[in-house]
């Protein structure tokens, strides 16, 4: 009983010490909230894709609302298609001076003003999806980006990757190289530049206007992305030849450029959300298109009769031997685009060692 007592006592104690302290808390202790209210921004983000066009350009707009629910609607920021406020092409143009906030696009497509920028988007023969993501976020390709942007006032951050490509829609049969000879195809960045050596026409049109072209015969060829969007295009009813792989982009890594000054007058924590919300992006767009693709596939065989084919072998081999050239060439523009393609392809050496007896491997043993 003595006991019991002796403890409720220094419980009673204890419970009015925190009590008092409490109360003692809430009268001396200042407030820290502020009564001013946090400042809002209104950005504007311009895309090279069609309006709400199925993965690439719902990508943006997935972001948008992300970046508005996190931020509590500090950051709200308004999504203009190709064209609405600038043409398709000239996305890396607006960012850069100011007229837009952000971009959404591939990097590739500004490769007459800095080369270097082909890097991050696709090198033929390059990098995958997985291999890119990681080289820009643990590789040291965030840094180089950084870098090669900064003379224009931009930087960008990943914006969701399609995957391995297919090499594309063709209206004839490819059995050899003569059959690249003369042969007009829309297919941008370094791609472009093997396909002219080789012989071909490289033509460089945004994704609106390919099946235009298509249909009148100004090209005689097109790449766009694989199964998920070709389908929605309707490129089946103008091409009768489906090929694969796609050589020229094996893992095409979209961005989302941002104005460098309007960057900076972010608070911290606006620019972790866009940080944040970049990444859940670029997963979230790489899931899509790995569960779309396989059904559009089956689609487009089984209900329009595409007839999808594999590239010769020998086709293969020198386009790997152009592609190699014209790599070498672009990095020798600039001792920075020197220091860019020694990182890539370090990288991608690395990765191709383990990869060879871990995703190779397994792929193989699969299909056994």
């Amino acid at each position: 009983m003595k006991r019991r007592q002796v403890m409720t006592a220094l419980g009673l104690g204890a419970a009015g010490a925190v009590l008092a302290g409490c109360s003692g808390g809430q009268e001396s202790a200042p407030s820290t909230q502020s009564s001013e209210p946090q400042q809002t921004f209104q950005w504007k983000l311009v895309t090279s894709w069609p309006k709400n066009f199925p993965g690439l350009g719902m990508a943006p707009e997935r972001f948008a609302e992300m970046v508005r629910t996190m931020s509590n609607g500090r950051l709200d920021i308004k999504i203009f298609a190709a064209g609405e406020l600038v043409p398709a092409l000239e996305v890396f143009d607006a960012v850069s001076a100011g007229t837009a906030e952000m971009g959404h696009a591939a990097a590739y497509y500004w490769k007459g003003k800095t080369p270097a920028a082909q890097f991050f988007t696709a090198v033929p023969f390059g990098l995958n999806a997985q291999e890119i993501s990681s080289w820009i976020n643990y590789g040291g390709g965030q840094e180089l980006w950084d870098e090669v942007y900064k003379p224009f006032g931009v930087k960008a951050f990943p914006g969701g990757n399609t995957g391995v490509q297919m090499a594309g829609w063709f209206n004839k049969k490819i059995e050899s190289l003569d059959d690249l000879k003369g042969l007009k195809m829309r297919i941008p960045g370094m791609g472009g530049e093997v396909l002219k050596r080789l012989g071909g026409v490289p033509v460089n049109v945004p994704g609106g206007e390919i099946f235009t072209n298509l249909q009148t015969g100004a090209i005689d060829a097109t790449e766009w992305v694989g199964p998920y969007n070709d389908l929605a295009f309707g490129f089946y009813k103008v091409a009768e030849y489906y090929y694969y792989p796609g050589w020229h982009e094996p893992g095409s890594q979209m961005e989302f450029s941002i104005n460098l000054e309007a960057w900076n007058a972010l608070p911290k924590d606006l620019q972790q959300i866009v940080e944040t919300a970049t990444r859940a992006i670029s997963l979230e767009m790489l899931d899509e298109y790995t569960a779309r693709n396989n059904a559009a596939l089956k689609q487009l065989v089984e209900e329009h009769g595409v007839k999808v084919l594999p590239l010769p072998d020998d086709v293969l081999s020198e386009l790997r031997k152009v592609a190699d050239e014209v790599t070498k060439e672009v990095a020798g523009g600039s001792e920075l685009a020197q220091r860019v393609m020694a990182s890539f392809e370090a990288f991608r050496d690395q990765s191709q060692a383990y990869h060879t007896i871990s995703e190779h491997a397994y792929y193989k043993a699969r299909n056994l």
